[in-house]
């Protein structure tokens, strides 16, 4: 497999793409559940809504996950020496610990003012994972 995509020119930009629409069903379901939890569209009921959008931001992480630990795989000497990927990393073990918590301690059911401090956390820390994927090309 690791063979395959350095032989053909367009199998890891196709990797590329299904990353980033990964992280787009990811980060857009999450903010999405995130604007409910803070108000807007208060006719939607939260269990609801959080059901099919974490469904939805799980299948993303997944396609994100494996397409990530494929392109991983081609060059890993080259990713760990990378600061930006070390970070991007870093930044995924916290997300995930974040959402451990979220979850633990039923937050969907309190929303209470750390439960919408938790959600805004969870942004703040995806969207630097996304920088640092960015950043990973250029360092």
């Amino acid at each position: 497999m690791l063979a395959e995509l350095k032989a053909h020119a367009w199998t890891y930009p196709a990797l590329e793409i299904v990353h980033i629409v990964g992280i787009a069903l990811l980060l857009g379901n999450l903010v999405l559940l995130e604007l409910r939890v803070f108000g807007r569209g208060a006719a939607l009921p939260v269990a609801d809504l959080a059901r099919l959008s974490l469904a939805l931001a799980l299948a993303g992480f997944s396609m994100a996950a494996v397409s990530g630990l494929l392109m991983f795989a081609s060059q890993p000497a080259e990713l760990l020496s990378n600061r930006a990927f070390t970070l991007k990393i870093m930044l995924l073990l916290l997300a995930g610990c974040n959402a451990a918590w979220f979850h633990a301690r039923a937050s969907l059911t309190r929303l209470d003012a750390l439960a919408r401090a938790q959600m805004f956390f969870s942004t703040l820390i995806w969207l630097a994972v996304i920088a640092c994927g960015r950043w990973i090309a250029y360092l």
